[in-house]
């Protein structure tokens, strides 16, 4: 068996030797602070703003930094590394800079422009006659440039771009024998982080030969303006900031919508095609990402019964955020074809749960959501931190230089460390106007402490850089003395030795994420704050309460809302002056959380959930399931004293239809059937059905000795008896259906042709004869996400099933019904010195017999009742042991014969 991991980036790059030196961009000129730059808090009395910065002391400390940093060659030297033979170990989440602009000397780009970000410009491209001949003219030193590649030696390196979380798990879990055998399916063109157009068939045949055989990699190759559309526009100017609740606005982002889109589609369709050609019966694949939401439903069309996991890094964003994006149908639709899906969080999966509620109009459980042939499992998979190789890194000589240097040069400080993109999702400006809020409201602190803030752009962020900038200048200038600088401003990122040492002599981190996955970068603080390579320990960490660690670390970590300066820097407040005991308690149950979530463990939870989802959706689709053998069937019939038949009415014994026109594939012949059973002592016969008990009774008065379930499992009429057992509060039920009716008045006045019917304990919400189809079902799924939202401390749950929105408690179903039946029969027989029922029998058709299917084969799996027959007529997956393909007529006539066998 192979796991196809399969990311946007591989684990590797290409390297071209051809002797040049690594052009690096020179860092931007910051504009000096002028007097009319106000703070956003207040001062107190006293204090002045000096009209220039102190560019001295900010040079001192960015030259700590740097000044024993390696060469540009010898940074590049050492960096080379086989990950064959030592896996490169890398921050969990790595600042990667721009696609075709890494560490390495590699092919440009070739990809050509797209249309201007804002359809505003549109009017000024509109001479493309003209655009594309100035395009056309050649670029001689870039041409130079690719023919050296052609003839320059090449290596194979660790790559710079991707997911490091996503690297770092897979081969802690491949060191630990967890996954033994792993083939990485990337994308050459962005998995090794470099452009191909420019690189001759054979030269990339070569390539693809030696990632296969020697680094079991599969690449794919695509050109350059795909991968651009796809990658730097799609991904992340529309799929990026919408999963961060960064909504793009209009008119800037409808150009790279309506154009990047089917880039998108042909890169995942690149990846779709590629694992199909290389998959065999066995196989598993597991795909990662936004950037890949199409794959799991491309190969799923191909492979029907492949094993399929997906795993979103990110958040997941409420539906209302989701459903702004214009492609939300296809891209929800390709993701249900996976058989599992894994977020980070519980919140996330609830959230998509909810999307595919009201967008699909799909049946949404707490387990996933049902389709009409399959079901998708979801479920949350907190990502964790190789810990084992983080603690040989940070062992290292070089980290332990570092830490001697840092604590040398800050040894009478108390340092708030924080290290982030440059974006807007990051929160940065956010912590830098908290801590000046700190530093404003608690004076006689402001001199021991020091925050380092790491902050490296990768993107173009004009706007935001300069107002970081600005916000640093003002308070250096403000709260510097000859001795101390308050901030130290990196915008750039570290070596790892310089990032270990930065978290292992922290006094506190501080994360203020708008929204973030999950977080990882708190979770390698807290391991080295253990105390084991520094004399600091237990350092506090302040955590946005909108990352997933947040909820992972049940409030252990000071959690705070990022938009709350006062809470931001009185947490800063709180961290700084904690008393030991307090840190070490907060520190000990932290640990306690990221020494269970390892990568390890993310990695085998997720690859042994998909294993058991998958056998189960294999054991439950109907072409797997085998016909209802009535011979098989007859023969148990005959060998058992006292059997017990559970039969469903709409679809099983009946066609659908409703209370006053009910039609009868055969009235007469329904009725005489269920007589015929009945005539034999030892057969007991139960019906149900999600019809009221006064509807019941007139449906079957002429089948005296019958018992009965009405409303999935809330009434009951025991055999051979008159009246009915109330199994659910009535007075409960009226309670929530009070509040619910209001609901489904608002949606059904909005409704043309659609009608709400109350039942004792549950209603229905009618729009099959609605006179808009398409708009009914958007407001059945709005009303359905409405209600269950509303309700969900009620134990109400709102299903959408063929043209309704069923309403009902999920205290009491057909399980609970049929579980009182057999421990009153069994207890009845018990008395009488009998043994239990030897035969037990269930038919249906509908999602609320799955329950029932499972009550069932849970007997016969404990051995409780020898002889066990569940059947289901609908072509839906199903629990049930056999199918029948006859419908109503198939399960009338296998009754007909046992009850001829009595």
């Amino acid at each position: 068996m192979t796991v196809f991991v399969v990311s946007l980036f591989l684990p590797y790059t290409v390297h071209f030797d051809v002797h040049k030196p690594i052009a690096r961009p020179a860092p931007p000129i910051r504009p000096p602070l002028t007097a009319d730059d106000a703070s956003l808090f207040a001062l107190r009395l006293g204090n002045t703003v000096p009209t220039q910065p102190t560019p001295a002391i900010s040079t001192e400390h960015e030259q700590f930094f740097l000044s024993h940093k390696p060469s540009s060659s010898q940074s590049y030297s050492s960096s080379l590394l086989q990950l064959k033979d030592l896996p490169a170990t890398t921050p969990s989440e790595t600042l990667t800079p721009l696609w075709g602009q890494g560490l390495f000397v590699q092919p440009k780009s070739r990809a050509e422009d797209l249309p201007p970000v804002s359809i505003l410009k549109y009017a000024a491209e509109n001479d493309r006659t003209t655009r594309s001949r100035v395009s056309s003219i050649p670029d001689i030193r870039q041409d130079s440039h690719e023919r050296a590649l052609q003839t320059a030696d090449w290596s194979v390196q660790p790559g710079d771009q991707g997911n490091a979380g996503i690297r770092n798990a897979i081969n802690a879990a491949s060191r630990t024998g967890s996954l033994k055998e792993k083939t990485w399916a990337g994308l050459t063109v962005g998995t090794l982080g470099m452009p191909t157009d420019a690189l001759e068939d054979t030269r990339k045949f070569d390539i693809e030969d030696k990632l296969e055989n020697e680094y079991d990699s599969l690449p794919i190759f695509t050109s350059d303006s795909d991968f651009d559309g796809h990658y730097s526009h799609y991904c992340k100017t529309i799929l990026w900031p919408v999963f961060h609740y960064q909504i793009p606005d209009n008119p800037k982002s409808k150009a790279y919508e309506d154009h990047s889109w089917v880039y998108y589609v042909k890169i995942n369709q690149a990846f779709a095609d590629r694992i199909i050609k290389n998959w065999k019966r066995g196989d598993v694949i597991w795909i990662h990402d936004y950037h890949l939401l199409l794959v799991p439903g491309m190969i799923r069309k191909k492979i029907p019964d492949a094993q399929i996991g997906f795993f979103l890094h990110t958040a997941f964003p409420s539906s209302e955020v989701f459903r702004c994006l214009a492609m939300r149908k296809e891209l929800l639709e390709g993701l249900l074809g996976a058989n599992l899906l894994g977020f980070q969080t519980k919140e996330y999966c609830n959230h998509f749960l909810q999307t595919c509620n009201r967008l699909l109009c799909a049946e949404a459980t707490a387990e996933g959501v049902q389709l009409e042939d399959r079901f998708v499992n979801v479920s949350e998979f907190p990502a964790g931190v190789d810990l084992e190789t983080l603690d040989t890194r940070r062992r290292d000589s070089e980290v332990g230089d570092w830490i001697k240097r840092m604590r040398t040069k800050y040894a009478d400080k108390q340092l708030i460390v924080a290290r982030d993109k440059l974006d807007h999702v990051r929160g940065v400006r956010q912590k830098l106007l908290a801590y000046e809020l700190f530093l404003n409201k608690n004076p006689h602190l402001k001199e021991k402490v020091v925050l380092i803030q790491v902050a490296s752009s990768t993107t173009e962020q004009v706007e935001l850089e300069a107002t970081v900038s600005d916000i640093v200048t003002r308070i250096n200038s403000i709260h510097s003395t000859l001795a101390h600088q308050p901030i130290v401003f990196l915008k750039q990122d570290i070596e790892y030795s310089q990032y270990l040492a930065m978290i292992t002599v922290a006094d506190v981190m501080m994360i203020t994420s708008l929204r973030e996955g999950m977080g990882l970068t708190s979770h390698e603080y807290i391991y080295c704050q253990d105390g084991k390579c520094s004399d600091k320990q237990h350092g506090p960490l302040i955590l946005s309460e909108f990352t997933g660690s947040s909820s992972l670390f049940e409030g252990y970590d000071l959690p705070v809302n990022p938009w709350d300066y006062r809470q931001c820097a009185d947490a800063i407040k709180t961290a700084i002056e904690m008393s030991a005991s307090e840190r070490e308690r907060r520190w000990s149950k932290l640990m306690n959380i990221v020494a269970h979530h390892t990568a390890e463990f993310w990695v085998t939870s997720f690859l042994e959930k998909l294993s058991k989802v998958h056998s189960e959706h294999s054991r439950r689709d109907t072409l797997s399931i085998p016909r209802l053998s009535v011979h098989e069937l007859a023969e148990k019939y005959k060998v058992a004293d006292e059997r017990l038949f559970i039969l469903d009415y709409e679809g099983t014994l009946a066609a659908y239809g409703s209370s006053t026109s009910i039609v009868f594939t055969s009235p007469q012949r329904t009725l005489d059937v269920l007589n015929n059973l009945l005539y034999d002592e030892k057969n007991i016969v139960y019906v149900m059905s999600s019809r009221k008990p006064e509807e019941m009774d007139r449906l079957f008065r002429r089948v005296p000795k019958v018992g009965l379930i009405a409303e999935n499992g809330c009434f009951l009429k025991e055999y051979d008896t008159e009246n009915w057992i109330d199994m659910a509060n009535v007075e409960k039920s009226m309670t929530w259906k009070m509040s619910v009716l209001k609901i489904l008045e608002y949606y059904k006045d909005r409704t043309e042709g659609s009608w709400i019917e109350e039942r004792h304990c549950s209603l229905v919400f009618h729009y099959a004869d609605a006179k808009d189809p398409a708009g009914a079902i958007r407001q059945a799924g709005d009303c359905a996400n409405h209600i269950n939202d509303s309700c969900q401390g009620q134990q109400v749950h709102a299903v959408i099933v063929d043209g309704e929105l069923l309403i009902e408690s999920t205290e009491w179903t057909k399980g609970t019904a049929a579980t009182r039946i057999f421990e009153g029969l069994k207890h009845k027989r018990q008395s009488l010195g009998l043994k239990a029922p030897e035969f037990l029998m269930v038919a249906g058709n509908a999602r609320e017999d799955e329950i029932i299917y499972r009550w069932a084969n849970s007997l016969a799996k404990d051995g409780v009742i020898r002889d066990v027959t569940t059947v289901s007529v609908s072509s839906r997956n199903t629990e049930a042991m056999a199918t029948l393909t006859q419908g109503v007529n198939g399960v009338l006539s296998a009754l007909q014969k046992l009850a001829n066998l009595s």
